[in-house]
C-alpha cells in the first residue's frame, strides 16, 4: 500500500496524530526538500503538544516555499507556537509578517493581539481587537456602535474631563 501525506492528514484529522507523525517522518526521510511534508509535520507536532519540536518544521517549510494557503497556515502556526513558548518577540515578527502578506486573513490580528498583550502592549492589542470586532461583527448592537468602537479603539486610555 502506498502512503501519502494526504493519508497522514486523514490520520491526524481522525485523532491519530502519533500515527500521522510516524508516517510523515517516514515520508520525509525519502523527500527532505518537500515543503508540504515539513508543514504537515509541524502541524502534527503542534497537535501532539510538541510545540518546540514543531518550530524547525515550520521554519523549513517556509524556507523551502509553500503555496499561498499553506504559507498562510505555516506563518500563523509558527507565530502562535512561538507565543505559546514565551518567545513573544519572534511571535510578533512572524505574525506581523503574516498580517502584512495576508491582510484579508483576520486571524493574524487576533493572534498578534494575544502576543502584544504578552509583551505588555495592552492598548495596541485592544485596538487590534476592537477594530476587528467593529469591522467584522454581524451583531446588530455592535454594528450600530461601529463608528464609536472604531473611534475609541486607539483612544482606549484617554480620559475626557
Amino acid at each position: 500500500m502506498t502512503y501519502s501525506f494526504e493519508t497522514a492528514v486523514a490520520l491526524r484529522t481522525a485523532g491519530k496524530a502519533e500515527e500521522a507523525r510516524e508516517l510523515l517522518l517516514a515520508l520525509l526521510s525519502g523527500d527532505e526538500e518537500n515543503a508540504e511534508l515539513h508543514y504537515q509535520l509541524a502541524w502534527t507536532h503542534d497537535v501532539l503538544g510538541l510545540e518546540r519540536e514543531a518550530i524547525p518544521y515550520y521554519e523549513r517549510s517556509l524556507s523551502l516555499g509553500l503555496p499561498t494557503e499553506q504559507r498562510m497556515g505555516a506563518l500563523l502556526g509558527l507565530g502562535s507556537t512561538y507565543r505559546t513558548l514565551g518567545e513573544y518577540t519572534r511571535s510578533k515578527e512572524v505574525l506581523e509578517q503574516g498580517l502584512h502578506e495576508f491582510p484579508q486573513q483576520k486571524e493574524f490580528a487576533v493572534f498578534l493581539a494575544m502576543t502584544l498583550h504578552n509583551l505588555g502592549g495592552h492598548s495596541e492589542a485592544m485596538k487590534l481587537l476592537l477594530t476587528l470586532l467593529a469591522e467584522t461583527s454581524v451583531n446588530e448592537g455592535i454594528s450600530s456602535y461601529r463608528r464609536a468602537i472604531l473611534y475609541y479603539s486607539d483612544r482606549i486610555d484617554q480620559v475626557w474631563e
